[in-house]
């Protein structure tokens, strides 16, 4: 019980790190451009269960909409009111304890969300819980050592090397579909965001 009370106070502790995010570019063209290639290959579907995780101000929400699928966001901090205000279904909840059954969703989107996680396996884990038998997940994360020096952003804590993604995501019964490099310039520099499409094996 000790282990518990300690990992939820660290979690606590964390909480001041959250802040709003507000839709720039390149999210902006990089989501529209995912969601549609997904909707383009056939692989989402009008009537389909989504959470997105880490929904920040809705963006994904808003093209999930559009598409007729059944959209539901979760976040923490500001973000929640203004997706609520929006007409989203959006709860504050944590992407390491959602309180959701067990095979809710048919696609979980995931985009820059796993690098907040200070224990990324048991995060996916939950990921994979959530997610129906054959079921997809995309998770996007930055790269480490671009320009930018994501692995030093206060609130990044799993910024890691892709062969350590590929690891994780094999280790918790999750095949890789589709991987994808968005590549652009900021004015640091180069920089890298990888995405990765997943499916839940049985």
């Amino acid at each position: 019980m000790r282990n518990y009370f300690w990992l939820d106070s660290f979690l606590d502790a964390l909480s001041g790190d959250v802040y709003a995010e507000v839709p720039a570019e390149p999210h902006l063209s990089i989501t529209r451009s995912v969601i549609e290639r997904l909707h383009a290959e056939g692989r989402i579907h009008a009537g389909e269960r989504v959470l997105d995780v880490g929904c920040g101000q809705g963006l994904a929400l808003e093209h999930f909409r559009r598409l007729g699928l059944q959209a539901t966001g979760i976040t923490l901090g500001p973000d929640v009111a203004a997706c609520r205000a929006k007409g989203f279904e959006v709860l504050e909840m944590d992407q390491n304890f959602m309180d959701f059954d067990d095979e809710s969703f048919d696609l979980l989107w995931c985009r820059h969300v796993l690098e907040h996680s200070v224990a990324p396996f048991f995060t996916l884990s939950e990921y994979r819980r959530l997610t129906k038998r054959a079921g997809l997940i995309y998770v996007e994360v930055p790269a480490p050592d671009t320009a930018c020096h994501h692995e030093s952003n206060p609130n990044h804590y799993s910024v890691l090397p892709r062969s350590a993604w590929a690891s994780l995501f094999g280790r918790i019964g999750l095949g890789l579909e589709l991987h994808l490099e968005h590549n652009f310039v900021v004015p640091a520099g180069p920089d890298t965001y990888w995405g990765f499409l997943l499916r839940r094996t049985p």
